[in-house]
């Protein structure tokens, strides 16, 4: 069933498309060998194999695709593990299509920016190694967003006693509930504010923004 989940919400971002699905470590291998996919989605509480376990297993098979853990796992030991192991990403259980789409958006973005990198010296060496999985920097902002309200959500983030909704942040700043949810968004693309999701009696989970010190 969370299987299913995960390829539908992949599916709604483009430019991905979901070549395969895995319900084993053993299987995942097979899948990748056969399927030769970019990025693999992958779960740590597999029934035959810990998911950390699948990388090196991958690497030795000859694959280099690009792995993004996605788990409930949050032990400090674990992430140390998968962040030795290179992974592209790690995202934590339960989350939402906004938080998965903003993640592989995230992820497209920094890969073509490292494919399309030309090496004609140090400096490109060392844009590649620092700044291919870099947050892009704080003063470029999308089309159609201020500087003035962006420095507005900001400075509401920044002064939170804890964590803030579009909503609250919005009552804040003075500008819509939409722009809010926007501006909190960017942040979070840039990796400059984080999302945790509250969970209420009924409905979706309330997206509520901190931002990283």
């Amino acid at each position: 069933m969370v299987a299913r989940i995960h390829r539908a919400f992949v599916e709604r971002v483009e430019p991905f498309r979901v070549v395969g699905v895995a319900h084993t470590g053993a299987q995942a291998i097979e899948a990748v060998d056969e399927l030769r996919p970019d990025l693999v989605l992958l779960d740590l509480y597999l029934p035959d194999l810990f998911g950390l376990d699948v990388i090196p297993r991958l690497r030795a098979a000859g694959h280099d695709c690009d792995i993004m853990v996605i788990s409930a796992a949050r032990e400090a030991e674990t992430v140390r593990g998968a962040v030795r192991r290179g992974v592209v990403d790690y995202l934590l259980k339960p989350f939402d299509l906004e938080e998965l789409r903003s993640r592989l958006q995230r992820y497209a973005a920094k890969r073509g920016r490292l494919l399309t990198t030309v090496v004609r010296g140090q400096a490109d060496i060392d844009r590649v190694l620092a700044g291919a999985f870099a947050p892009a920097p704080a003063h470029t902002l999308p089309k159609g967003m201020s500087v003035e309200t962006a420095g507005l959500v900001e400075r509401a983030l920044r002064e939170a006693d804890g964590t803030l909704s579009a909503t609250e942040c919005a009552a804040l700043t003075g500008v819509s509930r939409v722009s809010a949810r926007r501006y909190l968004e960017y942040f979070h693309s840039t990796g400059s504010a984080e999302v945790s999701l509250r969970y209420g009696a009924a409905g979706r989970p309330e997206r509520r923004y901190g931002w990283r010190a």
